[in-house]
């Protein structure tokens, strides 16, 4: 009987070890509370810009002058080499909030007497995230920094000029001439990250996105009861017990006609674009909110073919509301895809929705390496 009881605790023992490790990490509640600031700050994947070499350093018209030799000859020396505009791929950057619309290099210095030469400009090397494309002033893919370290010229900076010293010749001796510093290039950039988010939030005005993110998150988009409160998407990171990280977009609301550029238009189905899955968050409490959900699919295929295969859920969003009672059982019998009911501002089934998400994370593994 000893035996029999100890085999069976083993037995139990192991079941529970396999269900640990086939469970899905659970999502951690952040400790550390959200940030009292006024300013909110919104996720930028899109951006023009002006990149201004650094123009090279004068050369110096100089003649030296000796206690034993007065005209000793020129000695002017060369101007410095201005610096470059380069874009280098980070792990440590995001998103392109920090990178101004002008960016500049230094100038180099100018030449001095006794042949000393200026000191070349340090180069501006500006990190952007991973995954980040530029494209030139006509739209054409010029760089694609899709690893790590990889480097890409913007604006090259002109070269130095030269000093009298170097225009002495067999018949100049002593030449009163030097060179300016070439000026930098000045050229124009557009430059976007190529994936944004894991998973982007997409659904009409007052749906109840940025709340569902303050839910899940430490990010602050605005909440308001009027639509268009998201103009710009705002990035929350969602972790998890394994210490794995997923990042979740809350994207501007979409209207009918978007897809002609009607409302934020084309701008916002390009967020879409860049998210390797997409939640469908449909406010339950309306008449007909299936409808509404046509309405999204419809405009992101549209837009582009391949979103319609990307993993999708629909969220049916305050389900705590009187008039969204008995909707989920007619949604689903209009749409295939997987249906969860939550409540973004009381919480409700919140945590189901994580766990599905971590699912869905894990089965586009590939997907991810890009993000």
């Amino acid at each position: 009987m000893k035996m029999f009881s100890n085999s069976k605790s083993t037995l139990n023992f192991l079941s529970g070890l396999c269900r640990y490790s086939q469970r899905v990490p659970q999502a951690l509640r952040s400790k550390k509370p959200k940030s009292i600031r006024n300013t909110v700050q919104n996720f930028v994947d899109f951006k023009q810009l002006r990149a201004l070499g650094g123009t090279g350093g004068d050369g110096c018209i100089s003649f030296l002058s000796l206690f034993c030799n007065e005209f000793a000859g020129p000695d002017g020396g060369d101007g410095g080499n201005g610096g470059h505009v380069i874009f280098q791929s980070s792990h440590d950057i995001k998103d392109l909030n920090h990178v101004p619309t002008l960016v500049r290099a230094l100038d180099g210095e100018k030449g001095y007497n006794k042949e000393c030469h200026g000191k070349n400009a340090e180069h501006n090397v500006v990190p952007v995230p991973i995954g980040t494309i530029i494209k030139n002033a006509d739209g054409k893919i010029v760089g694609d920094l899709s690893n790590e370290g990889l480097m890409f010229v913007a604006a090259r900076g002109g070269a130095g000029g030269k000093g009298n010293r170097f225009f002495i010749s067999d018949t100049e001796q002593a030449p009163k001439v030097c060179e300016f510093g070439a000026p930098g290039e000045d050229l124009e950039y557009t430059i976007e990250i190529k994936s944004m988010a894991h998973v982007g939030l997409i659904g009409l005005p007052n749906a109840g996105k940025s709340t569902l993110l303050r839910a899940i998150s430490r990010a602050r988009p605005k909440v308001a009861p009027y639509p268009f409160t998201t103009l710009k998407p705002h990035l929350g990171m969602v972790q998890y017990d394994d210490y794995e990280q997923i990042a979740v977009a809350d994207l501007p609301g979409l209207i009918p006609d978007s897809h002609k550029n009607k409302g934020l238009g084309i701008q916002f189905l390009k967020h879409a674009e860049r998210c390797m899955a997409l939640l469908y968050i449909i406010d339950m409490s309306l008449p007909e909110p299936w409808l509404h959900l046509s309405t999204l699919q419809y405009e992101l295929s549209q837009f582009s073919e391949s979103l319609k295969h990307r993993p999708q859920i629909v969220i049916g969003n305050k389900v705590d509301l009187p008039e969204a009672k008995g909707k989920i059982e007619q949604m689903r019998e209009h749409t295939h895809l997987p249906i969860i009911a939550i409540s973004a501002k009381l919480g409700t089934n919140v945590a189901e929705l994580l766990r599905e998400i971590r699912v869905i994370y894990d089965e586009n593994e590939e997907l991810n390496k890009g993000v």
